[in-house]
């Protein structure tokens, strides 16, 4: 049975995280990136927050992060190139964005590699971070596929979704270990 309150509520927090950590990527983070590498060829950031949440959504969500996660997608990609969300090239990148991790993690659930959180055991965190590096090498590489990009924007992508999902996760470590601190 579908709980359309958890569907809706796993669709706000999640697209919300994505929003929020697009902006601080291109309002915060890119303006700094283009002060100190003012010759870097790439549009693309070198430290992609969003990454982490769409690994961080895939691996508490499963197969919902999709969903979840797609009009988040969906008001970055139009903010960011506006009626150009509609190109071809921009939905195939929304769908590459939004599909990817899911895929990889239930292809491992398929190989015997349960990821997916349970309360009967810690996470892995390496293992998500795993997981977060595999699917940065596809998303790179089937994102410039699809835009057609040159090499240095899959280089680009690949460091910038790695970085991303490694800085997400480690602030995240340690606001929740200060959260425990205090509480």
């Amino acid at each position: 049975m579908i709980d359309l309150r958890s569907w809706v509520t796993d669709t706000f927090w999640a697209s919300l995280a994505y929003v929020v950590a697009s902006y601080l990527t291109f309002q915060v983070l890119m303006p700094l990136q283009n002060v100190f590498f003012p010759e870097y060829p790439s549009r693309a950031s070198l430290l992609f927050l969003p990454h982490g949440v769409r690994v961080l959504s895939a691996w508490l969500l499963g197969w919902r992060a999709i969903f979840a996660l797609l009009p988040g997608v969906f008001l970055v990609f139009a903010f960011l190139g506006g009626s150009d969300v509609f190109l071809p090239s921009r939905l195939m990148a929304i769908v590459i964005a939004v599909t990817t991790v899911p895929a990889v993690f239930y292809l491992c659930k398929w190989a015997g590699w349960d990821l997916f959180p349970r309360p009967d055991r810690k996470p892995c965190w390496s293992c998500v971070m795993g997981v977060g590096i595999i699917t940065s090498f596809l998303v790179a590489g089937l994102t410039n596929l699809a835009f057609g990009s040159a090499r240095v924007e899959y280089v680009a992508f690949l460091i910038g979704d790695i970085s991303g999902l490694f800085f997400l996760m480690l602030g995240l470590y340690f606001t929740f270990r200060f959260a425990d601190r205090h509480s």
